[in-house]
């Protein structure tokens, strides 16, 4: 017997759409307009800037020929220019391949021809590596230089192109698209190789967009946490929490590296409710000096994978105020 729900109940514009992390941003900006959404040193940068960025960056990807199906690669700290990678150049059908900014030229060499690489971001402190990383690879992509200036980061520029310069001449009003499929891929990663070459491993848009859902749940964040990126976002895209953050509209606080003093800081001056990172970061916070430690009244979600912390550890961390 025919099931009489499959009659008249396909799919279509009133009733589906492709789930997609980059909804998060686009409601975030439209709902909290004026909330901050970037940290980064002296420098905030609200929800709408963080959006309309986000599509200038699309926008201008879009008039050096990047489409549906090309790769992005960006070898990028914890920084603004890297959470708006992980909108812009998805918003365009592209796919986004973080570098691990540890790894070897001859590894990020092999990524990047195995990723066939049409455009390669990256920060200036990485300069060096890039640059014989890209001697070695056959791909010879557009290169666009990230200056950090607001953290003084200084390094070696591979290129003419400046990364403030190049989204300038990107649409703040770009209509970008919807993915077609939520199973369309939205960023790739690579193992760093120890055992071999790197292996590609990637994320399609349904399967980030549940893991949003499914870190806010699990790490008790509610509307407009402030989130310090203790995580490398090379890192799994940051275990989806560039985002993540949006669902919630939260504060992400950058930092270029893990050290027991800034993160200190951090967490005292913008009242972090969130931090994730392996046990290292724990070690980091507890070893920390009386010289680094400052005073903090609130406590902090820590979230934490890689190697289990010792039952010791988790204790210390508890009574220094993180659950």
């Amino acid at each position: 017997m025919a099931n009489p729900y499959d009659t008249g109940l396909d799919k279509n514009p009133a009733n589906y759409q492709p789930l997609t992390p980059l909804v998060f941003l686009e409601r975030a900006a439209a709902v909290h307009p004026d909330h901050a959404a970037i940290v980064h040193g002296g420098a905030t940068i609200d929800y709408a800037t963080f959006y309309r960025r986000s599509r200038q960056l699309a926008s201008a990807l879009q008039g050096r020929g990047i489409g549906a199906g090309d790769t992005v690669s960006v070898m990028l700290a914890n920084t603004p220019a890297m959470l708006e990678a992980h909108y812009g150049v998805p918003m365009l059908g592209a796919v986004l391949h973080s570098i691990n900014t540890r790894l070897d030229a001859g590894a990020i060499a092999f990524m990047l021809d195995h990723a066939e690489t049409k455009v390669v971001i990256g920060d200036t402190e990485y300069g060096s590596v890039l640059k014989e990383a890209l001697d070695l690879a056959e791909v010879k992509p557009l290169v666009i230089d990230y200056r950090d200036l607001e953290c003084g980061v200084e390094g070696e520029r591979l290129s003419n192109l400046d990364y403030e310069e190049f989204i300038a001449d990107g649409d703040p009003e770009f209509a970008w698209q919807m993915p077609d499929d939520e199973w369309n891929a939205l960023s790739l990663n690579y193992t760093s190789g120890t055992t071999g070459n790197p292996k590609g491993v990637v994320y399609h848009h349904r399967g980030a967009a549940l893991m949003c859902y499914a870190n806010t749940i699990a790490t008790g964040m509610g509307q407009h946490p402030v989130y310090l990126w203790t995580l490398p976002m090379f890192h799994c895209n940051g275990w989806c929490f560039p985002w993540s953050i949006s669902l919630v509209a939260g504060t992400h606080v950058c930092l270029r590296a893990v050290r027991a003093k800034p993160m200190f800081d951090a967490i005292a001056d913008h009242k972090v409710t969130h931090l994730s990172g392996a046990p290292f970061v724990m070690a980091a916070l507890l070893g920390a000096t009386p010289e680094e430690k400052r005073d903090f009244d609130h406590r902090v979600a820590f979230n934490h994978a890689a190697a289990p912390p010792p039952a010791a550890v988790l204790a210390k961390m508890d009574e220094a105020g993180s659950s």
